[in-house]
């Protein structure tokens, strides 16, 4: 269900600022508006809805407007035209105190600049917010702990600001925005401060913190390797329009027009796709079929090699056809000859850089397998290297995929 949904929302700077939407409608562009009419397009009817638990991350290069439009969402900057909805409920017909209202329960933001208070310490940092909304000691002080607990800093509540480093001042600001337990989380460039290593740091723990909160969290960032890193939908900004929405994979191999593709021509595809990108049916038996029956599989499909699993995809083994054929010979069960250790798997979310050492030391495909332990696929060589050349529709001809990947 989308928990925020704008519609044509606009926002025009200068006087007079709705005698621009008309020709936003005619086509003219951010440039032609300026020299024409003195008005600066900040946003261009932006139109996207956001699902409740994603990690929806707008980005663009700076005066894109992608700051201008996250202010939009909760009306620090107010829209021109357009609609905005939060969970179906017009938030552009609130008035002065259901926005307040709105803001204090139901939005909580992080920004750039840490902009913590010196004197304060890291307890009463994290309680500011809750302090404004009148919310008496005892209650925001419970409310704080439990945020600084969540990003990690539980021990460090009675230390100042200056105590702590860059990464941890910004889990301060973290905690501070989760403190009264938002729906969500506006985050503007919130780690672009922070030096390279701890920035990576704070996007791991920010994904690690999403496993556990579930919040819908709107990301900004003029990073293209950080949006790709965190976000399950990317919106990709320029001179005030979304010129493309789409998860990482979409924006990398579907690029909607010549401005993306430049964007993301330089884009390292190993640290982005992952095994579920490229992974290929595997091939399958269960241990009641028999070694003749694997064998038979096995000239069937063309492979010398099959995945044992049980009826619910389990995976239990490997079986060969020197296996096969030996079951028969010492009258054994297929079970007795399985494969059980030294299987290469990994996980869907694995990123194709992870697989290359794995897969230059093995002759068989990786496995791919849930936390269940079900087998969702196979990995080949030839499909890794296909993807990375940017052709996911190769598919890997002759031979056998379970021994010559």
């Amino acid at each position: 269900m989308a928990i925020i949904e704008a519609r044509k929302l606009t926002k025009i700077f200068g006087n007079d600022p709705k005698k621009a939407i008309p020709l936003l409608d005619k086509g003219w562009s951010k440039d032609k508006i300026l020299a024409e009419t003195k008005l600066t397009v900040g946003v261009n009817q932006a139109e996207f809805s956001i699902e409740e638990g994603e990690i929806f991350v707008i980005m663009g290069l700076s005066g894109s407007g992608k700051s201008t439009l996250v202010r939009l969402l909760n009306r620090l900057i107010e829209p021109t035209a357009g609609q905005l909805l939060f969970s179906g409920q017009d938030v552009m017909k609130m008035n002065a105190e259901q926005l307040r209202d709105f803001r204090r329960k139901n939005i909580g933001m992080v920004f750039q600049k840490f902009a913590l208070f010196p004197h304060r310490t890291v307890l009463r940092n994290a309680e500011y917010g809750l302090e404004v909304q009148g919310i008496v000691k005892k209650e925001r002080k419970e409310m704080a702990m439990r945020s600084l607990e969540l990003v990690g800093l539980k021990g460090w509540e009675d230390s100042y600001p200056e105590q702590l480093s860059g990464g941890m001042q910004q889990r301060v600001g973290l905690a501070r925005g989760l403190a009264n337990d938002p729906d969500i989380l506006l985050m503007d460039e919130a780690f672009s401060a922070l030096d390279p290593l701890i920035r990576k740091d704070m996007q791991d723990e920010l994904l690690e913190l999403q496993s556990q909160m579930k919040k819908t969290i709107i990301f900004i960032t003029h990073d293209l390797d950080e949006a790709l890193r965190i976000g399950d939908r990317i919106a990709l900004m320029k001179d005030g329009r979304i010129v493309q929405i789409g998860t990482p994979e979409d924006i990398l191999m579907q690029p909607a027009n010549e401005y993306v593709e430049r964007f993301v021509e330089d884009v390292d595809l190993s640290k982005v796709l992952t095994a579920s990108h490229v992974m290929e049916k595997a091939e399958t038996i269960t241990l009641d079929k028999g070694p003749r029956v694997a064998l038979q599989f096995m000239r069937e499909r063309g492979v010398s090699s099959l995945y044992a699993v049980d009826k619910s995809m389990k995976l239990l083994g490997i079986v060969t056809a020197d296996d096969a054929a030996r079951a028969i010979k010492e009258n054994l069960k297929l079970e007795d000859t399985l494969m059980r250790e030294d299987i290469p798997i990994v996980s869907p979310d694995a990123v194709l850089n992870e697989l290359f050492e794995l897969m230059g030391n093995i002759r068989l495909p990786v496995a791919v397998t849930d936390d269940n332990g079900r087998l969702k696929g196979v990995v080949i060589k030839g499909a890794v290297l296909a993807a990375l050349a940017g052709n996911t529709n190769v598919v890997t001809e002759g031979g056998d995929n379970h021994e010559s990947a």
